[in-house]
């Protein structure tokens, strides 16, 4: 049983059972539910908690993805008499759904941790972009999690074959067609979301994220509304992350909408390019930038109808992306090791002085 926000352990990763079994008194383990400018809702089998890092464990965090995010399994010490929590640690991740944090910096911002699934939405109308859902599935590649596509407001659409004709590029990747609305796909969608599977739901504002979102949990817990006819999208969508149990047993992480996901360092295009990357192996120059090269094999698969040239200059324009991107993470990359080295040179001073 469930109670007052718990989490039943037993329903979740089996890697759960060896930090569980070996807590030290008045502690638990729990899972990331929300977090607000480093306070955190935590899940445990006793219930919710509201909770901070430790002094110690903000001192050794080197980056903003060491600390704790929505997904995230943690240990901490249990404030009972408070309904508080102090978070002593992380446990290992087993997917992280991260993009480029807001900026100039390279640092990465994990959207989600510990995903099965990671869901990029669109809707069947003229929000439709595939060029878009490409770039998430980039993202999506190295998380460790399995991306799945979702085109949402069926029921508005009468021709959804359009649309799936146009992933067709984008290779075999399991797609569902659904509406919040009528209930199309929605049982289909919720039998991948069983007990211990989580599910996150990402994509650009107006989607319908949060309206699925409320028809997978039954009620609604999601601030939205409906559909402007000028421009069919939504009224309102969701300003936070937070993941939510469902009746089944399985878990949902809705985000906020993203006007453009910004790749990070890790990005790697080979696996959601393959067509592209097997191509590149046949150019005459082993550094062929598919632009106006002689012997280019992807320039020539483009001319012969094997090749769309939006996917070819959505690829080329994200190959420039993580190229700035990597040479920023080297500058940092400097940056962090000076932090260390001063770090270093202070508990030293101090051990001198005690």
């Amino acid at each position: 049983m469930q109670k007052n926000g718990g989490i039943e352990l037993n329903q979740w990763n089996e890697k759960l059972s060896a930090p569980a079994a070996s807590l030290a008194e008045r502690q638990a383990v729990g899972r990331i539910a929300l977090e607000h400018k480093h306070t955190y809702r935590i899940l445990t089998e006793g219930g919710e908690l509201l909770g901070r890092v430790s002094g110690k464990f903000a001192f050794e965090a080197l980056a903003t993805s060491d600390y704790p995010a929505v997904g995230d399994w943690v240990i901490a010490d249990v404030l009972e008499a408070e309904g508080k929590a102090v978070i002593q640690r992380v446990l290992p991740r087993t997917s992280s759904f991260s993009r480029k944090a807001a900026g100039f910096t390279s640092d990465e911002q994990l959207i989600a941790a510990n995903a099965d699934y990671v869901f990029v939405v669109s809707s069947l109308n003229r929000d439709f972009n595939v060029r878009r859902i490409e770039r998430y599935l980039v993202a999506v590649a190295d998380s460790g999690a399995e991306p799945v596509i979702v085109l949402t407001k069926a029921d508005a659409c009468l021709n959804p074959e359009h649309y799936m004709e146009q992933l067709k590029s984008l290779g075999d990747l399991p797609v569902f067609v659904v509406s919040a609305l009528d209930g199309t796909g929605i049982e289909e969608l919720l039998a991948l979301l069983g007990p211990g599977k989580t599910g996150v739901f990402t994509g650009s504002s107006g989607v319908g994220k949060s309206t699925l979102v409320n028809r997978l949990i039954g009620d609604a817990r999601m601030d939205t509304g409906g559909i402007r006819e000028s421009d069919e999208r939504g009224k309102h969508t969701t300003t936070h992350r937070e993941l939510i149990l469902l009746p089944n047993g399985g878990a949902i992480i809705d985000t906020p909408g993203m006007r453009e996901l910004q790749l990070a360092e890790t990005e790697d295009l080979d696996a959601s390019f393959p067509d592209i990357e097997r191509l590149s192996e046949s150019c005459r120059f082993r550094d062929c930038r598919h632009q106006a090269e002689a012997g280019c094999a992807a320039r020539q698969a483009v001319a012969e109808g094997e090749l769309e040239e939006g996917r070819l200059r959505n690829y080329m324009k994200m190959q420039r992306e993580l190229a700035h991107v990597e040479q920023r993470a080297k500058q940092q990359e400097k940056l962090q090791e000076k932090r260390m080295e001063k770090r270093t040179r202070k508990r030293r001073k101090g051990e001198r002085y005690d």
